[in-house]
């Protein structure tokens, strides 16, 4: 029985498993991962076992969680890539308010004007006529 070649999908990465780079890793890589590994296996464990603690009162502070709320939020900067989809919302949100309010008084100006020179309008507040 043949089994069908393995194609990658556009949406998931190639298992390790089946991945050919896999196979000529150096044993420090190995040594590497192994230890990441284990690292975050010991901070998930602790993680659980005070998520699942029947007498916590407190909070749980992920360190993770909080890096990456502020990497998202108070410290954007430096993460923030310029792109047209960027740009142009930039500017409609910073000039397109600007250019909404300038129509909507000038056009409401100039149709009181009109309605006063053509004496449909009384004039409030005038000082001289």
């Amino acid at each position: 029985m043949s089994f069908p070649k393995y194609k990658p999908s556009r949406l998931a990465t190639l298992p390790p498993t089946l991945d050919p780079a896999e196979y000529d890793i150096s044993p420090e890589t190995r040594k590497a991962q192994a230890e990441r590994l284990a690292i975050r296996a010991r901070l998930k464990r602790e993680y659980q076992l005070q998520y699942n603690d029947p007498s916590r009162r407190v909070l749980i502070e992920d360190p993770a969680l909080a890096r990456w709320t502020y990497a998202r939020s108070a410290n954007v900067y430096p993460n923030f890539r310029p792109t047209p989809k960027n740009s142009l919302l930039g500017t409609v949100i910073g000039v397109g308010p600007l250019v909404f309010w300038y129509y909507v008084f000038k056009t409401d100006r100039d149709r009181k004007e009109k309605q006063i020179q053509e004496g449909k309008l009384d004039r409030k507040f005038n000082i001289s006529y």
